[in-house]
């Protein structure tokens, strides 16, 4: 049975899209697959994005050529990866990212070069396929769109420029079989929605409360990758709404979801979309974040929840919180791998929040000169700024740290009322 499609092709006078646009490297791999006799086109979410009146932050190009053949003709290139084999071609920094057309699972048959679990999940796609094959094969009609390199036209098999303009997501094919192919698509579903304002098409929900369990069956290393791309990416406070709403939340920080749905005091649901809020503004201003402070946040009341547990059984508050954030990594590490060069730094987070209070003596000025002290202090601040903490602990560092030398001396002997000179006094009372 013939099912073959005419795509919808846009010619460069009727789309948005200028060669000036796009970057200079990619337009360095497309004429050299143009040169060299290979199709070679822009896809997915850089097209998406030109479409869409925005600035990418990537340019993946696709070509007829083999992944051997692109390696060849480009020597500042290297081969990666294996369940989906790709090249990278580097532009000193920059990377651009050549894939070869791909088939669709459902055509591939027996090819040994791609491999299905029982669940249908797909464990290597190595299947090589032509132009409408690949279109096929792509998650969502909007990601999959094509620039062609020959005459700057947009090509569409897929009615991906008409969701484009209803602002639509909707799966290629059927939503229940691709998201058993990948569950990670139920996490990208989700980002794409919440990056680009855009609806989920009926289709594409009805499915997701049926596959989400699917999730459990994707490595923690590959939840943790998407975990950042879903959090780091500008729109984490409508991406954290729409997971909790379509129940995906609980399969990337389960301990956070149940101290959600417990909670008593309201203060783990009002911290987290507050922390969200100024990440999303730190990205969205070109400023640095760092995955460390999103786990404190998100695992900051299971932690104290275990904590509290272990004081309540006779611990010390130091003591129960080392046990407590050790406990809560090893839990976390089940549903997304937390990295060292992150658990650490979280931890210190952590740690500090206690040290934060006590501010006499010398302690503030060895504080302050702490690797983790901002990173603490504007936790710290998201703390008192939903009453969990009083508001003049975090006004009294942030006066601390704009005031010279002197002044802080001040503010130090200031809270044990001159401190310095009565604890003398006692100190000779006491020799005496």
């Amino acid at each position: 049975m013939n099912n073959h499609r005419t795509p919808v092709v846009i010619p460069n006078a009727e789309h948005p899209i200028s060669r000036d646009q796009i970057n200079a490297s990619a337009l360095k791999v497309l004429n050299g697959l143009k040169a060299a006799g290979y199709a070679s086109f822009l896809v997915g979410g850089c097209v998406r994005d030109l479409m869409l009146g925005r600035e990418p932050k990537d340019f993946d190009v696709v070509t007829d050529a083999h992944p051997e053949e692109v390696r060849e003709l480009f020597r500042n290139s290297r081969l990666i990866g294996r369940r989906f084999q790709l090249v990278h071609v580097r532009f000193g920094r920059e990377i651009i990212e050549v894939a070869t057309f791909r088939a669709a699972p459902v055509e591939a048959g027996e090819n040994s070069a791609q491999q299905l679990s029982d669940e249908g999940r797909i464990l290597r796609d190595n299947v090589f396929g032509n132009q409408e094959e690949d279109a096929l094969r792509r998650d969502f009609t909007v990601n999959a769109l094509y620039f062609d390199a020959t005459d700057f036209s947009i090509v569409d098999y897929v009615d991906g420029v008409e969701d484009l303009k209803q602002g639509v997501l909707r799966v290629i094919g059927d939503p229940e079989q691709r998201y058993r192919e990948d569950p990670v698509r139920l996490l990208r579903a989700v980002r794409f929605a919440a990056k680009l304002g855009f609806r989920l098409s009926e289709d594409a929900e009805r499915p997701i409360h049926d596959v989400a369990s699917q999730l459990d069956e994707v490595p923690p290393a590959r939840r943790f990758e998407e975990l950042l791309k879903l959090f780091h990416g500008g729109s984490a406070v409508e991406t954290f709404e729409l997971l909790r709403h379509y129940r995906l939340f609980q399969y990337i920080f389960p301990l956070t979801e149940i101290s959600l749905t417990r909670e008593q005091d309201g203060f783990p649901l009002a911290l987290i979309p507050r922390a969200l809020a100024n990440t999303d503004n730190r990205i969205n201003n070109d400023k640095p974040v760092t995955p460390a402070f999103l786990l404190a946040v998100m695992l900051w009341y299971p932690m104290k929840q275990k904590a509290e547990q272990m004081i309540a059984d006779g611990m010390s508050w130091h003591e129960a919180s080392q046990f407590a954030g050790q406990w809560v990594i090893q839990q976390q590490s089940k549903a997304t791998s937390v990295p060292r060069r992150f658990s650490t730094p979280m931890r210190e987070i952590w740690n500090l929040q206690s040290r934060l209070e006590r501010r006499a003596g010398k302690r503030a000025f060895r504080l302050l000169e702490h690797p983790r002290f901002r990173a603490a202090y504007d936790f710290l601040v998201l703390r008192a700024d939903i009453g969990e903490v009083e508001q003049e602990l975090a006004d009294w560092w942030t006066e601390f740290q704009e005031v010279g030398e002197s002044e802080q001396r001040s503010m130090v002997s200031k809270l044990s009322g001159g401190g310095k000179k009565k604890g003398r006094r006692r100190r000779r009372k006491a020799d005496d």
